[in-house]
């Protein structure tokens, strides 16, 4: 039996070890990486998934980001989204689900909170069966592949129109 609940501060080093485990090295010198840096990961979105002994089978975790349409300009209009990732399964209950019930589980978690879209860097073939699409006219810090970077609508029509540079999130984090 697998629990699924909230990331609590006290799980950050074994959740750390398990994407070490998991990703190949240097996976911190990734863009998506960039953002993330000295922002928290949204509270009660961010998961893990314990056996029933207690040991971490899977995380995920959510970063909230900006989408601007310049980022040099602080006037800009900027949009909120949710960057999703990583996601990571220990080795030993790869192909049980568990991925996606912590996607699936987390989005609706998401949706309950308030926020209207979420985005990613992955592969579609994969992440296609979430509802998640490849995203034109958004552009993630490179050196990112555009093909990989994907989005979701939590609320439908949540991507008209929004384009523009992926950058950090600055401020309180609220959902939108």
């Amino acid at each position: 039996m697998i629990e699924l609940k909230a990331e609590q501060p006290q799980d950050r080093w074994e959740v750390e070890a398990l994407y070490d485990l998991c990703f190949a090295p240097g996976r911190e010198a990734l863009s998506s990486y960039r953002l993330r840096e000295g922002v928290p990961a949204v509270l009660g979105l961010s998961q893990v998934a314990r056996d029933e002994a207690g040991i971490l089978a899977g995380a995920i975790r959510f970063w909230p980001v900006h989408i601007a349409a310049d980022p040099d300009d602080a006037d800009s209009s900027r949009q909120p989204a949710l960057l999703l990732g990583p996601v990571a399964v220990h080795p030993t209950h790869q192909g049980e689900g568990l991925g996606g019930a912590l996607i699936r589980d987390s989005l609706a978690k998401a949706s309950e909170s308030g926020w209207s879209r979420v985005l990613l860097v992955g592969d579609a073939p994969y992440y296609v069966r979430f509802g998640f699409a490849g995203l034109t006219g958004v552009h993630m810090p490179p050196p990112t592949n555009p093909d990989r970077v994907l989005g979701l609508e939590l609320i439908e029509g949540a991507w008209d129109g929004v384009a523009g540079h992926v950058i950090r999130w600055s401020g309180p984090v609220t959902a939108a």
